[in-house]
């Protein structure tokens, strides 16, 4: 599996994949599992690098002091929003709203998606942000606020 990073705004991101043949219906329930895991991760803010105490303490965790206040004092770290997954031939692609969700969750679907591509559905590339030339998104052409001084 081929990643490529294009154009990258986290609050209005999209994510492209490339499969090697049109998925079947279970394939897309796969992929759509892990984006949706993924996302209701983030919602709930597990995407915080302010709080990595385990990670922060090496490989021997044996009796750990886990400090709660670093964890309730943390900055809230979460994904706003994602559409539904779409799927265009060869292609799939969502839509996220990264919020203030940190980074290193990219890192953590990319494994995701690594195992599901050596295991399940061949993946040809995994595209973060931009726009496919070959499924242009479609822009919306009026506002979706609503103008107060209209009446």
């Amino acid at each position: 599996m081929e990643i490529k990073f294009r154009e990258f705004n986290p609050f209005d991101l999209w994510i492209w994949l490339e499969f090697e043949t049109i998925p079947s219906n279970l394939e897309k329930q796969y992929i759509e599992e892990v984006f949706n895991s993924w996302f209701y991760l983030g919602k709930l803010g597990a995407f915080n690098a302010e709080n990595l105490q385990v990670q922060d303490a090496g490989i021997d965790i044996s009796y750990m002091n886990y400090d709660t206040d670093i964890l309730d004092n943390s900055m809230m770290a979460l994904m706003h929003n994602m559409g539904d997954f779409e799927y265009q031939d060869l292609w799939g692609r969502c839509w996220l709203d990264l919020g203030t969700s940190d980074l290193f969750s990219l890192d953590i679907l990319i494994n995701s998606l690594n195992q599901l591509d050596k295991e399940l559905i061949k993946i040809k590339q995994f595209i973060i942000g931009g726009e496919n030339e070959n499924w242009r998104i479609e822009t919306q052409e009026e506002s979706m606020f609503v103008d107060d001084d209209v009446v």
